[in-house]
Parts: C-alpha cells; structure tokens; sequence
C-alpha cells in the first residue's frame, strides 16, 4: 500500500506525550488533529497548545491547533499516533479499529514492550516509539517537558520498514525522530531508566523533599543496575538514548563508594521530572498506572532467568500494594528501605 506524501494525521489523546508529539508536528504539518474528551478539546481549540521547556515556562510557545473529540469531525486518517497509556490501550484500539477499519499506519508510543502484543491485534500496519524525554500536563492545554525529543522508531522483528522511516520522516519536521533496527534493545534500554518512576511515585519525588540522599542513592541506582542484569539475562544489548545515563555509570553508582559517584549521581537527579507513574498516582490520584507493564514485566524476566533482584522486588511489592489506595501517602525512604532489607533477608534464608 502506497504511502502518502501529506497525510491525515490523527493523534489520540492529548496527554504530555500527545500534546508534545502533536504540538511539535502541527507546527509544520498542517493536517494533523489531536482528538481527546469534548472539555479538552474545547480548550485547545479556544486557546491553543501551550508548551515549555522544564525551567522556561516564562517563554512558553502557544501553538494552534486543530483539536476535535469524535473521529468523524477530522478527515479519515493515514496515520494514527496513540499516545495512551497501556492500560487504556486495548480499548481504545478497538474502538479505532471498529470506527477506521485497518486503513491507518498506526504509531504506537507507550512505555515497555506490552503494546507490541496488544495494537498488533487490531490492526496489521504498527510501527512503536520510544519517547526519550520526560513530559508534565500543568493544565489542560499547557504542557512541559524535559527536552526535545528525541523519538525512536521500528518494530521488534523489523517489519514494517517503510512505514517507519515514512513516519521518522514525517515526525521530524517537528521533533528530532531517529529509527533503529535494533528496537527491542533501545525499548528494553529506556525501560530499564523507567524502573525509577516506581520509586519516584512511591517517596513522592520530586513532590515532597528527599529527606536521605545517600539512602535515595543507593535504592535508586540499584534498581538500575538490576535492571542492566535483568536486560542482559534476557539477551539484550545497551542502546543509548537521548541522555540517559550509560549502563557502566549504573553498576558504578551502585557498587562504587558513594563519595566517588555522588557528583555524577546528583548531576542525573537534577534531570528528573515528576514521572508519568508519580503523575497516575500522585497527581491524578488514579487507580491505574504502568507498575505492572514496566516493573512487573522485569520481575517476571527475573523470575525467568533465577535473578534475585531484591531492590526491585521490594519496591514492586510496596508499589503494588499502595498505588491506588484511596488514602496513599508518599513513603518515608527508611521504610523503603526495611522493605528492601526485608527482601534480601529472605533471600539469604532460602539459599
């Protein structure tokens, strides 16, 4: 199927990523319709798409764009991002396939690897993207973000190649847009990064003050570091993305003397945003959240290959048993740390 030079491009859902990916592409594509509840809608179209850098909000950019709450008010799309969260991500394909058929290119652009078994169910042509930098909604219709871009797009097992570099190219217009042959390890890479939205969430940073900096240090860059070896036990390579922190910083942070890594360590806090996992929980005071996609799939990766992982397994289990609560509190980092405590005790006692 042939692919157009100026399509009709749909974004569903006009979250932080949504909104990011949308604004940036609007600005040098013309047709392109981001699609959310009517009161959303309603106030982009009316006042536009403010975004900002992190740190900039005094220059924000506002943008005008064409926001629309029910499919038939755009044209028929050749593209479709959906910039949902995974738990919402069955659903709302169904409902695009029932209303669009399999038409579109569909662009998916979720946290993990647990989209690529669920959009392929609904529609045949998928491309997926990792999202390299980190985004807030202050307000509907104002958004911030970390940095811009970049994207990284392909495919697991490298089909679709021509509808990826199409959208590469399309999306890049507006934001820096890379594609890769080797998108299960740069997927695999950024989740490992992910693990500390968990733990983000659960202290409330960066909400509420770290109260124990060498303590924050020491589960944070373990849980990295585990999840280099969990990556790693299940075959995958190191794929550097955007900035993220390389793999040898991870284990150095973790297992070096702190005095000897407390700079570089505090240089990569500073980057931090509020995560998307802190914004579910904390924020939006929801039900729902990526614990289960992102750190529950690499708890089961372990369990696979014999690792013990215990600063993951602890924070997972806290996580799952708060999140969504409706009387959730932040937790203190001591009691983060019994629980992780707790865990290598067990550990020890089995053998």
């Amino acid at each position: 199927m042939s692919l157009p030079a100026k399509p009709n491009v749909l974004v569903f859902g006009a979250g932080a990523v949504g909104a990011t990916v949308g604004g940036w592409l609007a600005e040098h594509h013309d047709a392109t319709w981001l699609l959310d509840m009517p009161a959303i809608a309603e106030v982009l179209n009316q006042r536009g798409l403010t975004r900002y850098l992190g740190g900039e909000r005094a220059r924000a950019r506002t943008t005008k764009v064409k926001a629309i709450s029910r499919l038939g008010d755009a044209p028929p799309p050749d593209v479709v991002i959906v910039a949902v969260k995974t738990y919402s991500l069955d659903k709302v394909c169904a409902m695009l396939r029932a209303e669009l058929g399999d038409k579109p290119v569909v662009l998916a652009l979720q946290n993990g690897v647990d989209n690529q078994r669920i959009v392929p169910r609904h529609f045949s042509r998928v491309v997926f993207g990792i999202v390299g930098y980190n985004a807030w909604i202050d307000e509907p219709g104002v958004v911030g973000y970390q940095k811009k871009g970049p994207l990284v797009l392909g495919t697991p097992d490298g089909s679709c190649k021509d509808e990826a570099r199409w959208l590469t190219t399309l999306l890049g217009k507006g934001v820096e847009t890379v594609h890769t042959d080797v998108f299960q390890d740069a997927a695999y890479s950024k989740m490992v990064v992910n693990l500390t939205n968990s733990l983000q969430a659960l202290i409330g940073h960066p909400m509420r003050p770290i109260e124990d900096r060498a303590l924050f240090q020491q589960i944070l860059t373990n849980l990295t570091y585990e999840g280099t070896q969990i990556v790693r036990a299940a075959g995958h390579k190191e794929c550097r993305i955007g900035g993220m922190p390389p793999w040898w910083l991870m284990r150095a942070a973790a297992t070096l003397p702190q005095r000897l890594t407390r700079g570089a360590f505090e240089k990569n806090v500073k980057k931090m945003v509020i995560s998307s996992m802190a914004q579910d929980v904390l924020q939006r005071g929801g039900t729902d959240s990526e614990l289960d996609t992102l750190n529950g799939h690499f708890i089961a990766l372990a369990d696979r290959h014999g690792l013990a992982v215990p600063y993951n397994r602890a924070v997972y289990a806290l996580c799952k048993a708060r999140f969504g609560k409706p009387d959730f509190q932040p937790m203190e980092l001591t009691d983060v740390w019994a629980e992780v405590q707790l865990v290598m005790a067990r550990a020890v006692a089995r053998g």
